[in-house]
């Protein structure tokens, strides 16, 4: 069991290593060597201590100082409502609390909180991590109070590669947040591999974000199709040149990884399948939406199947389990995640064809979302779009698309709008059974993404 400071310091990160937000820094030498908690450790050992903090920085700070001190890390994405606070506390016991900011909220619940400052103080030679902590997070996509599942760090850093050349270290990037699955597995990589990662921010514009990951000569970037979707969407081609760009969240259609190659030739795209229950399962860099049919059995220690149309996987990188009293069970007998992600066989190929909670029942029929975006995504004029389900006295519901175009101001007036409109249809009709085609199609000028970076699908 080595703790995560330990495997920070392991990597020798260089001078120049840093975690770079645009308002704050922090070099990875100091976090291997220095505590910004000085006198207060003793108060968090061996304590479930919540981690809420208004930075990434700050968070990323607490998860190297806490791992191997606490007994459990509950860390808080930045989208938690404060009403939630007081269910997460309880479900998952938390007996302390550390933030960056003030937040009076926080001062009601309960648990001791104790602020935490910039790394400054040098750590006690005696002072060692001890503990194997849990590292309790958040599931994505959910409404009302969150479900909380509960990873170790080794099954979380499964799926990490050691670093093979210190000479070469990559510069990542994320337009995840790493408060989530998918942003901290990547702050894990930069970790554990002592290389710089350009952290994102909501509140910098796109081409501000582009311009820094220049200057900071990025060569690894990772987020979820929607992410690239709305970078394909921009007006001029990004300032970077990275060699490794990969996708997950989301289904990666054909018309995304399409775009990401003509953007980027050089680089080599991946699509990964990975979720907060099941952990990282497995990649693809063919260039093909879908994956192989030679993904599913045993490999790397991750086994593959399919289970009437659905994704299951068993692996140590899966979660120990959800966590709070009365919980659902999260694994089957045999120890696989039912991941709900529902796929078809087609030309021996697997593809993504939606969730099993997200299909839309027009008069008895099924229609997956995604299966009918991944087609409209085809259109040349389209850069993304959502489809919904839409009330109908008569067959329930029909399929109801929102459209964005990858030029905006290709289609200005009604006349052109119609012809879009009619051209988006005869793909849709030629490509789907008729009662998947969308019986309206609507232009808007962007779509909703969530914190996650997923489109917003929440709200119809």
């Amino acid at each position: 069991m080595t703790h995560l400071r330990a495997r920070l310091a392991q990597a020798r990160p260089d001078l120049g290593a840093r975690l770079d937000a645009p308002r704050a820094t922090l070099a990875l030498g100091a976090l291997a060597t220095l505590t910004g908690f000085g006198a207060a450790r003793p108060a968090l050992a061996g304590r479930n201590v919540l981690v809420r903090t208004a930075g990434q920085i700050g968070a990323a700070q607490a998860l190297v100082e806490l791992d191997g001190l606490a007994r459990r890390i509950v860390l808080c994405p930045p989208d938690l409502e404060a009403k939630h606070l007081g269910h997460v506390v309880r479900t998952a016991e938390v007996e302390a609390i550390v933030t960056d900011g003030v937040d009076d909220v926080l001062t009601r619940l309960g648990a001791a909180v104790h602020p935490l400052s910039e790394p400054e103080v040098p750590l006690a030679p005696e002072d060692k991590p001890a503990l194997e902590t849990q590292w309790v997070l958040f599931t994505s996509g959910t409404t009302g109070a969150p479900k909380l599942v509960a990873h170790s760090l080794d099954g979380l850093t499964g799926a990490i590669a050691p670093p093979q050349n210190a000479s070469q270290r990559p510069v990542w990037a994320t337009f995840y947040d790493i408060r989530r699955y998918g942003g901290l597995q990547i702050l894990l990589r930069a970790l554990t591999g002592g290389s710089a990662l350009a952290l994102s921010d909501s509140a910098e514009a796109l081409p501000d974000h582009l311009s820094r990951l220049a200057v900071l000569g990025v060569t690894h970037i990772t987020g979820t199709p929607s992410h690239w979707r709305r970078l394909l969407m921009a007006s001029q081609a990004p300032p970077i040149a990275p060699a490794y760009v990969r996708l997950s969240g989301e289904i990666a259609d054909q018309a995304v990884l399409d775009g990401l190659k003509a953007l980027f030739p050089r680089a080599r795209i991946v699509h990964a399948f990975a979720s907060t229950e099941a952990g990282v399962a497995f990649e693809v860099d063919d260039g093909l939406e879908g994956f192989p049919e030679s993904v599913l059995g045993s490999a790397g220690g991750v086994e593959v199947k399919i289970v009437d149309g659905s994704l299951r996987i068993r692996s140590a990188r899966t979660a120990r389990g959800y966590v709070g009293q009365g919980a659902p069970a999260l694994v089957d007998a045999e120890g696989f995640v039912d991941t709900g992600d529902l796929v078809e066989l087609s030309g021996g190929r697997w593809r993504f064809m939606g969730r099993r909670n997200g299909v839309i029942n027009v008069g008895g029929l099924k229609v997956h979302p995604e299966e009918v975006e991944a087609v409209i995504n085809r259109h040349p004029a389209v850069r993304m779009s959502l489809v919904r389900a839409r009330a109908n006295p008569i067959t329930g519901a029909v399929v109801a698309a929102e459209v964005a175009l990858a030029d905006p101001l290709g289609a200005e007036s009604l006349e052109q709008k119609a012809a879009l409109r009619a051209s988006i249809l005869a793909m849709c009709r030629s490509a789907l059974p008729a009662h998947k085609a969308p019986a309206t199609i609507r232009f808007v000028p962007e779509l909703a993404v969530t914190e996650g970076g997923k489109l917003d699908r929440r709200h119809g």
